[in-house]
């Protein structure tokens, strides 16, 4: 470095998975493996913010060779390199009742994860399948969600039917109020948390356990529930697949998960702003 010349402050790269760093089949490709080496070569701090649990990040965050922390459950949970959880944000008992009686009573049949376990009514239920390939492990089958109700992570309302998860999503949203964060996390599911088990706030602990300055923290998803770290970050990159309003809450639009659009994104924008400067 030349005299009189500062470096940038430290920046940081998070990343959605579903829709964003894997394929529809759930795989990372070439590229995006390429892409994360490009990353750490250049010095670029990177991890990863999911709705999934930590256990269904694991083998992402091993293939990916991510050393800092990373969160679950759209930031219920914030865990270490080595597995641990530095922070949990559980669902008060009250709100997840609400949440379930109310999603039952569309004829849905909610899911529930808590302390790293699914549990689940319906072994038929939709999406079960597709839950199970994407997380890595089954689901545990209960008759009700009492044994767990005081330490939920996050529940699910898993539908095909995207007009009854509106009215769902809505009515969750009028009963829950602050008492929950209510997400679409995907077109098929509906997500309620704790309150600040969201992913705005899931990137401010991200970067203040990476000394990581807010003003140069890059993000990039696909989904309604990105939009919160979209709010807190320096600068927010939508996928090209991604719903309209998620497009217009984004500061750049990359390719669709289908494209390689998260290796175009690291290249296009992710690179040029948080690798450091060559000085002479």
């Amino acid at each position: 470095m030349t005299a009189g010349t500062l470096e940038p402050s430290p920046g940081l790269f998070v990343s959605d998975i579903d829709g964003t760093l894997v394929t529809p089949e759930k795989l990372l490709t070439p590229a995006a493996l390429a892409a994360a080496a490009e990353l750490k070569a250049a010095g670029v701090a990177f991890t990863v913010v999911s709705s999934r649990p930590p256990r269904g990040m694991a083998r992402i965050v091993e293939a990916l060779g991510i050393t800092l922390p990373y969160a679950a459950y759209n930031g219920g949970n914030v865990v270490g390199p080595d597995g641990g959880v530095l922070e949990a944000h559980h669902l008060p008992p009250e709100a997840a009742e609400t949440a379930l009686k109310l999603i039952e009573a569309h004829g849905v049949a909610p899911w529930a994860f808590a302390g790293g376990a699914w549990f689940a009514i319906d072994p038929e239920g939709p999406h079960v399948a597709h839950e199970r390939m994407t997380v890595g492990f089954d689901a545990t089958f209960v008759s009700d969600f009492a044994p767990v109700v005081g330490r939920i992570d996050k529940i699910v309302a898993a539908s095909d039917d995207h007009a009854l998860l509106d009215d769902i999503e809505r009515e969750l949203r009028e009963a829950l109020g602050m008492a929950a964060d209510v997400e679409r996390s995907q077109a098929y599911y509906v997500d309620i948390t704790h309150p600040l088990a969201n992913k705005g706030h899931a990137v401010k602990a991200l970067a203040r356990l990476a000394g990581a300055a807010a003003e140069r923290t890059v993000v990039i998803g696909d989904m309604p529930n990105d939009i919160a770290m979209f709010r807190v970050a320096g600068f927010a990159i939508a996928m090209g697949q991604a719903p309209e309003p998620v497009k217009a809450a984004a500061a750049a639009v990359t390719a669709a998960d289908t494209a390689d659009g998260f290796a175009k994104a690291v290249r296009a924008f992710v690179l040029p702003r948080l690798a450091p400067a060559k000085v002479g």
